[in-house]
């Protein structure tokens, strides 16, 4: 299986980032992805800034 190129604490900032209002193709942009992985990372890791 591969490994991601970023860990789950980058991921998490990644959506605190466009959650706070920074535009999702901004994000993308910035980090070298695109916004179907932004999606995925979202639908995996959303749950986890609650807590």
């Amino acid at each position: 299986m591969k490994r991601s190129r970023f860990s789950e604490e980058q991921i998490i900032g990644m959506i605190k980032k466009q959650e706070t209002g920074m535009p999702t193709a901004e994000v993308c942009r910035k980090h070298g992805i695109s916004s179907a992985s932004f999606s995925k990372y979202k639908a995996k890791y959303g749950g986890m800034l609650s807590q």
